[in-house]
Protein backbone atom coordinates (compact mmCIF):
# COMPACT_ATOMS: atom_id res chain seq x y z
CA UNK A 1 0.00 0.00 0.00
CA UNK A 2 1.54 3.68 -1.00
CA UNK A 3 2.02 5.82 2.09
CA UNK A 4 -0.51 8.41 2.38
CA UNK A 5 0.68 10.60 5.25
CA UNK A 6 -1.77 13.36 7.01
CA UNK A 7 0.95 16.15 7.86
CA UNK A 8 -0.81 18.70 9.81
CA UNK A 9 0.67 22.50 10.13
CA UNK A 10 2.12 21.91 6.64
CA UNK A 11 1.83 25.70 6.14
CA UNK A 12 4.42 26.75 8.36
CA UNK A 13 8.12 26.96 8.51
CA UNK A 14 9.40 23.42 9.22
CA UNK A 15 6.06 21.94 7.98
CA UNK A 16 6.62 23.08 4.43
CA UNK A 17 10.03 22.72 4.18
CA UNK A 18 9.35 19.12 4.90
CA UNK A 19 6.28 18.64 2.22
CA UNK A 20 8.73 20.06 -0.22
CA UNK A 21 11.77 17.44 1.28
CA UNK A 22 9.28 14.43 1.03
CA UNK A 23 8.25 15.48 -2.79
CA UNK A 24 11.50 15.72 -3.97
CA UNK A 25 13.19 12.13 -2.12
CA UNK A 26 10.06 10.37 -2.01
CA UNK A 27 6.93 9.01 -3.72
CA UNK A 28 4.34 9.35 -0.60
CA UNK A 29 1.04 10.97 -0.97
CA UNK A 30 0.91 13.93 1.46
CA UNK A 31 -2.51 15.10 2.52
CA UNK A 32 -1.71 18.82 4.20
CA UNK A 33 -4.09 20.24 6.83
CA UNK A 34 -3.33 23.60 7.95
CA UNK A 35 -5.49 26.29 10.18
CA UNK A 36 -3.40 29.33 8.34
CA UNK A 37 -3.24 30.90 11.68
CA UNK A 38 -0.56 33.88 11.27
CA UNK A 39 2.28 31.71 10.97
CA UNK A 40 0.89 29.54 8.25
CA UNK A 41 1.34 30.68 4.54
CA UNK A 42 0.31 28.95 1.49
CA UNK A 43 2.83 30.84 -0.30
CA UNK A 44 5.59 28.88 1.53
CA UNK A 45 3.99 25.69 -0.72
CA UNK A 46 4.19 27.43 -4.24
CA UNK A 47 4.69 24.93 -7.03
CA UNK A 48 2.76 22.33 -5.63
CA UNK A 49 -0.64 23.38 -7.18
CA UNK A 50 -1.71 20.62 -9.46
CA UNK A 51 0.60 17.48 -8.08
CA UNK A 52 -1.19 14.54 -8.19
CA UNK A 53 0.76 13.70 -4.74
CA UNK A 54 -0.28 16.47 -2.68
CA UNK A 55 -3.46 17.93 -1.40
CA UNK A 56 -4.18 20.74 1.13
CA UNK A 57 -7.32 21.33 3.44
CA UNK A 58 -7.99 24.00 5.58
CA UNK A 59 -8.97 23.15 8.94
CA UNK A 60 -8.44 22.97 12.84
CA UNK A 61 -6.54 19.70 14.19
CA UNK A 62 -8.74 20.44 16.85
CA UNK A 63 -11.90 19.73 14.71
CA UNK A 64 -12.24 15.88 15.59
CA UNK A 65 -15.12 15.41 12.87
CA UNK A 66 -13.00 17.31 10.49
CA UNK A 67 -9.37 14.95 10.94
CA UNK A 68 -11.69 11.99 11.07
CA UNK A 69 -13.40 12.74 7.87
CA UNK A 70 -10.15 13.51 6.14
CA UNK A 71 -8.59 10.29 7.44
CA UNK A 72 -10.87 7.94 5.82
CA UNK A 73 -11.97 9.60 2.75
CA UNK A 74 -8.26 10.27 2.05
CA UNK A 75 -6.98 6.67 3.32
CA UNK A 76 -4.50 7.33 5.68
CA UNK A 77 -2.21 5.59 7.03
CA UNK A 78 0.46 7.81 8.74
CA UNK A 79 0.26 10.56 10.61
CA UNK A 80 3.61 13.38 11.03
CA UNK A 81 2.14 16.54 13.48
CA UNK A 82 3.89 19.67 12.92
CA UNK A 83 0.64 21.59 14.07
CA UNK A 84 1.66 23.89 16.91
CA UNK A 85 1.72 27.64 18.12
CA UNK A 86 5.46 27.60 18.74
CA UNK A 87 7.09 31.28 19.67
CA UNK A 88 7.69 31.26 23.61
CA UNK A 89 7.12 35.14 23.53
CA UNK A 90 3.36 34.68 22.72
CA UNK A 91 2.62 32.05 25.04
CA UNK A 92 4.20 34.42 27.75
CA UNK A 93 1.52 36.82 26.40
CA UNK A 94 -1.50 34.30 26.04
CA UNK A 95 -0.84 30.69 27.06
CA UNK A 96 -4.63 29.53 26.03
CA UNK A 97 -4.08 29.13 22.33
CA UNK A 98 -0.81 26.43 23.15
CA UNK A 99 -2.88 24.49 25.11
CA UNK A 100 -5.33 23.88 22.59
CA UNK A 101 -3.72 23.50 19.30
CA UNK A 102 -0.33 22.08 20.99
CA UNK A 103 -1.99 19.61 23.62
CA UNK A 104 -5.60 18.90 22.74
CA UNK A 105 -5.20 19.13 19.21
CA UNK A 106 -2.19 16.19 19.71
CA UNK A 107 -5.12 14.50 21.47
CA UNK A 108 -7.55 14.75 19.19
CA UNK A 109 -4.73 13.42 16.54
CA UNK A 110 -4.03 10.31 18.89
CA UNK A 111 -7.59 9.71 19.36
CA UNK A 112 -8.49 9.12 15.77
CA UNK A 113 -5.35 7.76 15.24
CA UNK A 114 -6.21 4.89 17.52
CA UNK A 115 -9.78 5.04 16.50
CA UNK A 116 -8.94 4.42 12.95
CA UNK A 117 -5.98 2.10 13.78
CA UNK A 118 -3.74 4.20 11.36
CA UNK A 119 -0.09 2.42 11.86
CA UNK A 120 2.11 5.44 12.57
CA UNK A 121 1.63 8.48 14.24
CA UNK A 122 5.00 10.90 14.68
CA UNK A 123 5.33 13.58 16.89
CA UNK A 124 7.79 16.72 16.42
CA UNK A 125 8.71 18.49 19.41
CA UNK A 126 11.25 20.36 20.78
CA UNK A 127 14.44 20.16 22.94
CA UNK A 128 13.48 22.96 24.85
CA UNK A 129 10.47 20.47 26.71
CA UNK A 130 14.36 19.48 28.84
CA UNK A 131 14.69 22.75 30.10
CA UNK A 132 17.76 24.61 30.58
CA UNK A 133 21.62 23.58 30.66
CA UNK A 134 24.58 24.89 32.52
CA UNK A 135 27.68 25.59 30.65
CA UNK A 136 28.15 21.52 30.36
CA UNK A 137 26.49 18.68 29.02
CA UNK A 138 23.87 18.02 26.30
CA UNK A 139 20.28 17.05 26.40
CA UNK A 140 19.71 12.94 25.57
CA UNK A 141 16.83 11.16 25.24
CA UNK A 142 16.38 10.30 28.91
CA UNK A 143 17.41 13.98 30.44
CA UNK A 144 14.39 14.70 32.19
CA UNK A 145 10.92 16.71 30.75
CA UNK A 146 11.39 19.79 32.99
CA UNK A 147 9.29 22.65 31.03
CA UNK A 148 9.99 26.75 31.96
CA UNK A 149 7.77 28.27 29.49
CA UNK A 150 4.15 27.83 29.06
CA UNK A 151 5.24 26.99 25.07
CA UNK A 152 7.49 24.07 26.56
CA UNK A 153 5.08 23.30 29.10
CA UNK A 154 2.26 22.84 26.07
CA UNK A 155 4.86 20.84 24.10
CA UNK A 156 6.26 18.75 26.41
CA UNK A 157 2.56 17.50 27.76
CA UNK A 158 1.62 16.70 24.41
CA UNK A 159 4.93 14.40 24.30
CA UNK A 160 3.79 12.59 27.59
CA UNK A 161 0.01 12.14 26.13
CA UNK A 162 2.01 10.43 22.78
CA UNK A 163 3.71 8.47 25.18
CA UNK A 164 1.05 6.89 27.20
CA UNK A 165 -1.36 6.34 24.55
CA UNK A 166 2.04 4.12 22.83
CA UNK A 167 2.12 2.43 26.15
CA UNK A 168 -1.54 2.21 26.82
CA UNK A 169 -2.59 1.10 23.16
CA UNK A 170 0.40 -0.79 21.83
CA UNK A 171 0.09 2.07 19.14
CA UNK A 172 3.28 2.52 16.99
CA UNK A 173 4.50 6.09 18.08
CA UNK A 174 7.62 8.05 18.16
CA UNK A 175 8.80 11.08 19.05
CA UNK A 176 11.52 13.69 17.54
CA UNK A 177 13.15 16.43 19.65
CA UNK A 178 15.14 19.43 17.83
CA UNK A 179 17.26 21.71 18.41
CA UNK A 180 16.60 25.48 16.90
CA UNK A 181 15.76 25.46 13.29
CA UNK A 182 16.86 28.40 10.83
CA UNK A 183 16.07 28.49 6.63
CA UNK A 184 13.68 29.23 4.13
CA UNK A 185 10.14 30.49 5.24
CA UNK A 186 10.67 30.97 9.13
CA UNK A 187 8.40 33.64 10.14
CA UNK A 188 9.98 36.65 10.64
CA UNK A 189 9.67 36.80 14.81
CA UNK A 190 11.86 34.23 15.34
CA UNK A 191 15.97 35.17 15.95
CA UNK A 192 17.80 34.88 12.30
CA UNK A 193 15.05 36.54 9.68
CA UNK A 194 14.13 39.21 12.20
CA UNK A 195 17.88 39.84 12.42
CA UNK A 196 18.26 39.90 8.69
CA UNK A 197 15.23 42.23 7.47
CA UNK A 198 15.62 44.44 10.00
CA UNK A 199 19.82 45.00 9.60
CA UNK A 200 18.39 45.61 5.66
CA UNK A 201 15.97 48.13 6.83
CA UNK A 202 18.54 49.92 9.17
CA UNK A 203 16.20 48.82 12.31
CA UNK A 204 17.08 48.36 15.74
CA UNK A 205 18.04 44.76 16.19
CA UNK A 206 16.21 43.63 19.46
CA UNK A 207 18.66 41.35 21.52
CA UNK A 208 17.61 39.77 24.73
CA UNK A 209 19.33 40.34 28.02
CA UNK A 210 23.28 40.49 27.44
CA UNK A 211 22.92 38.16 24.17
CA UNK A 212 24.97 35.09 25.56
CA UNK A 213 22.12 32.80 25.66
CA UNK A 214 23.47 29.48 23.48
CA UNK A 215 21.51 27.32 21.28
CA UNK A 216 22.22 24.59 18.99
CA UNK A 217 21.82 25.79 15.35
CA UNK A 218 20.07 23.12 12.43
CA UNK A 219 19.37 23.27 9.34
CA UNK A 220 15.53 22.76 8.59
CA UNK A 221 16.23 20.88 5.62
CA UNK A 222 18.36 18.55 7.89
CA UNK A 223 15.60 18.53 10.05
CA UNK A 224 13.27 17.40 7.65
CA UNK A 225 15.53 14.23 6.52
CA UNK A 226 15.75 13.38 10.49
CA UNK A 227 12.42 13.19 11.04
CA UNK A 228 11.40 11.62 7.52
CA UNK A 229 15.02 9.26 8.48
CA UNK A 230 12.91 8.48 11.84
CA UNK A 231 9.54 7.87 10.49
CA UNK A 232 10.83 5.34 8.30
CA UNK A 233 13.33 3.77 9.82
CA UNK A 234 13.44 4.66 13.69
CA UNK A 235 11.95 2.10 16.68
CA UNK A 236 8.16 2.17 18.02
CA UNK A 237 7.89 4.41 21.24
CA UNK A 238 11.27 5.68 20.62
CA UNK A 239 12.28 9.19 21.44
CA UNK A 240 15.35 10.45 18.92
CA UNK A 241 16.81 13.79 19.43
CA UNK A 242 18.10 16.06 16.53
CA UNK A 243 20.42 18.44 16.55
CA UNK A 244 23.30 20.33 14.24
CA UNK A 245 26.16 20.67 16.72
CA UNK A 246 26.51 24.24 16.31
CA UNK A 247 26.09 25.62 19.93
CA UNK A 248 26.23 29.67 19.26
CA UNK A 249 25.30 32.13 21.69
CA UNK A 250 22.34 34.53 20.42
CA UNK A 251 25.10 37.71 20.01
CA UNK A 252 27.20 35.65 18.05
CA UNK A 253 24.38 34.78 15.45
CA UNK A 254 23.76 38.69 15.61
CA UNK A 255 27.38 40.07 15.03
CA UNK A 256 27.68 37.57 12.07
CA UNK A 257 24.60 38.56 10.08
CA UNK A 258 25.73 41.90 10.23
CA UNK A 259 28.79 40.92 8.47
CA UNK A 260 27.58 39.53 6.23
CA UNK A 261 25.04 41.99 5.32
CA UNK A 262 27.53 44.63 5.72
CA UNK A 263 25.96 46.46 8.02
CA UNK A 264 26.77 48.63 10.83
CA UNK A 265 27.09 46.62 14.99
CA UNK A 266 25.23 49.63 16.00
CA UNK A 267 22.06 48.69 15.37
CA UNK A 268 21.87 46.49 17.90
CA UNK A 269 20.21 47.43 20.90
CA UNK A 270 20.22 45.25 24.12
CA UNK A 271 16.57 45.09 25.45
CA UNK A 272 15.26 43.60 28.91
CA UNK A 273 14.85 39.72 29.20
CA UNK A 274 12.62 37.22 28.62
CA UNK A 275 10.91 36.10 31.74
CA UNK A 276 12.07 32.85 32.38
CA UNK A 277 14.67 32.96 29.35
CA UNK A 278 16.67 28.90 29.32
CA UNK A 279 20.50 29.54 29.57
CA UNK A 280 21.61 26.92 27.08
CA UNK A 281 20.47 24.08 24.90
CA UNK A 282 22.60 21.27 23.33
CA UNK A 283 21.57 17.91 21.94
CA UNK A 284 23.41 14.81 22.36
CA UNK A 285 22.61 13.34 18.73
CA UNK A 286 24.32 9.96 19.57
CA UNK A 287 21.23 7.90 19.34
CA UNK A 288 19.68 8.86 15.58
CA UNK A 289 23.93 8.91 14.53
CA UNK A 290 24.67 4.83 16.10
CA UNK A 291 21.22 3.49 15.65
CA UNK A 292 19.52 5.35 11.86
CA UNK A 293 22.90 6.69 10.44
CA UNK A 294 21.78 10.31 10.14
CA UNK A 295 23.53 13.58 10.78
CA UNK A 296 23.55 16.98 9.48
CA UNK A 297 25.03 17.19 5.78
CA UNK A 298 25.45 21.17 6.28
CA UNK A 299 28.19 23.14 8.54
CA UNK A 300 26.25 26.24 10.04
CA UNK A 301 28.92 28.62 8.11
CA UNK A 302 27.08 27.10 5.02
CA UNK A 303 23.95 26.97 5.80
CA UNK A 304 23.14 30.52 6.97
CA UNK A 305 24.56 32.02 4.15
CA UNK A 306 22.23 29.80 2.10
CA UNK A 307 19.60 31.51 4.22
CA UNK A 308 20.47 34.91 3.93
CA UNK A 309 20.82 34.65 0.28
CA UNK A 310 17.22 33.37 0.59
CA UNK A 311 16.01 36.17 2.19
CA UNK A 312 17.53 38.61 0.27
CA UNK A 313 15.73 36.68 -3.00
CA UNK A 314 12.18 36.40 -1.68
CA UNK A 315 11.82 40.03 0.18
CA UNK A 316 8.35 40.29 -1.95
CA UNK A 317 7.68 37.02 0.95
CA UNK A 318 9.19 39.38 3.56
CA UNK A 319 6.97 41.69 3.18
CA UNK A 320 3.65 40.38 2.46
CA UNK A 321 4.19 39.11 6.05
CA UNK A 322 5.54 42.10 7.65
CA UNK A 323 2.57 44.60 6.45
CA UNK A 324 -0.06 42.17 7.98
CA UNK A 325 -0.63 41.29 12.03
CA UNK A 326 2.49 40.32 12.99
CA UNK A 327 3.10 44.04 13.09
CA UNK A 328 0.68 44.72 15.97
CA UNK A 329 2.57 41.63 17.80
CA UNK A 330 6.16 43.16 17.52
CA UNK A 331 5.09 46.71 18.58
CA UNK A 332 3.31 44.90 21.71
CA UNK A 333 6.90 42.80 22.44
CA UNK A 334 8.82 45.70 21.69
CA UNK A 335 7.54 48.72 21.14
CA UNK A 336 7.63 49.79 24.32
CA UNK A 337 11.53 49.46 24.81
CA UNK A 338 12.48 51.33 21.88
Amino acid sequence: MKDRILVTGGAGFIGSNFIHYLMGNSDVEIINLDFLTYAGNLNNLSGLEGNKRYKFYHGDICDKKLVEKICVEENVNGIINFAAESHVDRSILDSTPFVETNVKGTVVLLDIAKKLEIPNFLQVSTDEVYGSLGKEGLFTESTPITTNSPYSASKGAADHFVHAYGHTFGMNVKITRCSNNYGPNQFPEKLIPLMILNALDGKDLPVYGDGKNVRDWLYVEDHCSAIWTVYTKGKTREVYNIGGKNEKQNIEIVNLLLDILNKPHSLIKYVKDRPGHDQRYAIDNNKIQTELGWEPSLTFEVGIEKTVKWYLDNLEWCRNILDGSYMDFYELQYGNQR
